[in-house]
């Protein structure tokens, strides 16, 4: 926005403007307000708290009241030590048992042999600890260790204390009387035995208390070897009760196994239907036999017709005949021999001699002969083979008729067949469950006689006797309750201190206080414009600016007033933007030493928008963190843009890193920023230098201004100046009467640890 600054020697008709109102008041209204201090008035009203904890003000709670917390805490500590020392000590030994679950591969049954035994899971193991802590093993234990005996198991031996009866009359514990013997020397029990299964593995853990180390070793071994016996004691049982119940089934198995067997024989005998070789009928071995047989007589008719007809073909095409059956026939070597030789005669004698000649003729003569003699014995042994094949076909007849009666037959029987397979099958399946009984009598009884029968556990540690007492922890206790007590009392403390602070507050009313004596010096402006309806903004009241003459304020005075002042309107001032004409760097100035004297007692953040000091860079703990201009690209979060003062507890929030677009401070984003720093903190103040180049809502939207006048500035121009600045928007203006120089910027330190 532009703000209508006062220019020396610019705009004179509105400096006349706004001094000509003060002309026009009365003379009584003059006279006033030179010898009284304007009454500061601040309506009643009750204040919502924000919630958030102030840590500072718990710690000084806690030194205040550090004796409501030391003494308690002390007491408990001396209490805890008697009470420690006074109890009984009880000491504690305990033996560890491994659940394996195998056997002894001799005494395993014949069907495990070859079978890898399944590992125990843990629902196994821990039926193991029920077996463990068992009513029926506890009063073993008891028993052999005469623990009924012993006044630390039966408190009635030793007297029941006054104390207990009277608690056990109110319904606090149990009346002893009322129990019987076994049962109070059993809830001594278990309250002193402890048993459970060790994390991730098949190892139980058997632990007991008692007065008396050596008994509570005694005891805890006992346990562990009764655990085994016990599981001895029930495989033997299972075994007994197994071979009484598989004798009785073997006598009764034996006779049906019998009655079966003589059934199969007598339906055999009279249905002739006798066993042969391999198990099988004589009917279907001979229908067998007879089969293959068949087989053969066909196979040989086949190749007797089929070399008949290769000779026969051979012959009529006056091929030379070259089958085995014709050239391996004694009758047919001579004329084939003899042909060969004359061949070779006729070839050698065809190589001097003509066609004619009466040589080659002979031999010609001779060689068709042979053949003729070749051939024909080559038509013999083709009729031969066609006899061969008539042969093989009547027995192919002959057989075939055969099998078809013992098919008949066959088929006859098959009914008598299929009962006497029923019989043998019920006998066998007795049988098999005879040989099976009788296999498992064997085992069980083979069992039973063991004195030593295998268990599921064995025992890996034995305990022993212990010297250090396991009951009462001395140490523990004693630090348990004594840092409990002290948490106790503090928590007292911190919770009385914040319902203190949230408890509902109003604001005094200041009364009117008596100005001192006017000097004669050129009179300060302090307007103020009271707004009781925020944060709901209506119109803004006239400015009634007050004039103060006091030369002997300083600034840090004035400041150290206007943070009074803000603190007493609270909520209502939550927003500050500190603005006027004055240089940029006591601008910066003035609104970190009024945020200083906020941060005492509050969450104070001061935002950085004029960017024309490099005051908030040096008092900065990171002067290079990124600004404002940097969360609006969304190059940095809300978390890297705050950084701490390093003179105080205050906050801070750059406008950016040197060289930023200032532009981006226009934008809307940054009034969403700035509620965000509203929601999360008490005060929150806007450095805005002149204010030149920032939206109006951005500045005035339910905030508070003060005003950094420059020296030269007349009380005409700095009523003027709050006129325009409560016109725009502003709740309140608030006139500083100087600023805080550069020079004295070192005593911001100063007024921060005052």
């Amino acid at each position: 926005m532009r703000l209508a600054f006062w220019r020396a020697g610019k705009d004179k008709a509105v400096v006349e403007r706004a001094v000509s109102k003060p002309k026009a008041e009365t003379a009584p209204e003059v006279e006033a307000k030179d010898e009284v201090k304007p009454a500061r008035v601040a309506t009643t009203q009750a204040q919502g708290e924000s919630g958030d904890i102030d840590l500072h003000a718990l710690g000084a709670a806690l030194g205040r009241k550090r004796r409501w917390i030391i003494v308690p805490t002390v007491l408990a500590l001396v209490a805890s030590v008697a009470v420690v020392n006074l109890v009984t000590p009880r000491y504690k030994s305990e033996t560890r048992i491994l659940i394996d679950g195998r056997e002894n591969v001799f005494l395993r049954p014949n069907s495990d042999r070859t079978e890898e035994r399944q590992a125990l899971d843990p629902e196994a193991v821990t039926s193991q600890v029920q077996l463990v802590l068992s009513r029926d093993l506890a009063r073993e234990i008891i028993k052999k260790n005469k623990l009924a005996e012993r006044p630390e198991f039966d408190p009635v031996l030793q007297g029941v204390s006054p104390l207990k009866s009277l608690a056990a009359m109110i319904g606090i514990g149990r009346d002893p009387f009322s129990m019987t013997p076994e049962e109070r020397v059993l809830d001594a029990y278990y309250d002193r035995l402890q048993a459970y299964a060790v994390d991730k593995s098949r190892v139980i853990v058997v632990e007991f208390q008692s007065v008396d180390p050596d008994l509570a070793a005694r005891v805890a071994n006992s346990i562990a070897d009764g655990y085994l016996v016990l599981q001895q004691n029930v495989r033997q049982d299972q075994a007994k009760n197994a071979s009484q119940w598989l004798s009785g089934e073997i006598d009764s198995l034996r006779k049906k196994v019998s009655e079966a067997e003589a059934r199969v024989e007598d339906f055999r005998s009279k249905s002739s239907l006798f066993v042969g070789t391999n198990n099988t009928t004589l009917s279907n071995q001979q229908m067998g036999e007879v089969n293959t047989q068949l087989n053969n007589a066909r196979s040989m008719k086949a190749d007797a017709e089929s070399k008949a007809r290769l000779i026969r073909e051979m012959l009529q095409s006056g091929k030379p005949i070259e089958s085995s059956e014709v050239l391996n026939s004694e009758s047919m070597r001579t004329p084939s021999q003899q042909r060969v030789a004359l061949r070779a005669q006729l070839a050698e004698q065809s190589s001097t001699l003509l066609g004619n000649h009466p040589r080659i003729k002979e031999l010609k003569a001779q060689l068709a002969d042979l053949d003729t003699q070749i051939r024909d014995e080559a038509a013999k042994i083709a009729r031969s083979l066609e006899n061969d094949a008539r042969f093989a076909n009547g027995r192919v007849q002959e057989l075939t008729l055969s099998l078809e009666q013992l098919k008949k037959q066959a088929t006859s029987t098959n009914g008598q067949d299929v009962q006497l397979r029923a019989l043998e099958r019920e006998a066998k399946s007795q049988r098999d469950l005879l040989e099976t009984y009788l296999a498992k009598y064997r085992e069980a009884n083979t069992r039973e006689t063991i004195d030593t029968a295998p268990t599921d556990g064995r025992i890996i540690s034995r305990a022993i006797v212990s010297n250090t007492p396991a009951y009462p922890k001395k140490l523990p206790i004693v630090l348990i309750v004594t840092i409990a007590t002290l948490l106790l009392s503090s928590g007292v403390v911190v919770t009385g201190e914040l319902l203190r602070q949230t408890a509902p507050r109003a604001v005094a009313v200041s009364a009117p206080v008596q100005a001192p004596a006017p000097v004669r010096q050129e009179p300060a402006v302090l307007p103020v414009v009271e707004h009781i309806d925020y944060p709901a903004m209506a119109e803004p009241a006239p400015l009634q600016p007050e004039m103060i003459a006091d030369a002997d304020v300083t600034e840090f005075d004035e400041i150290e007033r206007v943070a009074e002042r803000v603190r007493a309107a609270g909520p209502l001032a939550k927003k500050i933007t500190v603005l006027g004409t004055a240089s940029g760097e006591a601008i910066t100035l003035s609104a970190l030493t009024l945020a200083r004297h906020l941060a005492r007692e509050a969450r104070v953040v001061v935002v950085d928008l004029a960017a024309s000091s490099p005051t908030i860079a040096a008092v900065s703990v990171d002067a290079s963190s990124p600004g404002l201009a940097e969360l609006m690209q969304g190059e940095a979060s809300f978390a890297q843009v705050i950084t701490r003062d390093k003179l105080s507890r205050l906050h801070l929030v750059m406008a950016g890193r040197p060289g930023f677009d200032r532009s981006l401070l226009q934008s809307p984003r940054v009034t969403l920023a700035v509620d965000a720093l509203l929601r999360a903190y008490d005060y929150v103040l806007l450095d805005a230098g002149s204010a030149s180049d920032l939206p109006a809502e951005l500045l005035t939207t339910n905030a508070r201004a003060v005003v950094v006048p420059d020296a030269s500035m007349t009380p005409d121009a700095r009523t003027l100046m709050c006129e325009q600045l409560s016109a725009v928007g502003f709740s309140e203006v608030t006139m500083l009467l100087k600023p805080v120089q550069p020079s004295n910027a070192v005593e911001a330190p100063r007024v921060v640890a005052a």
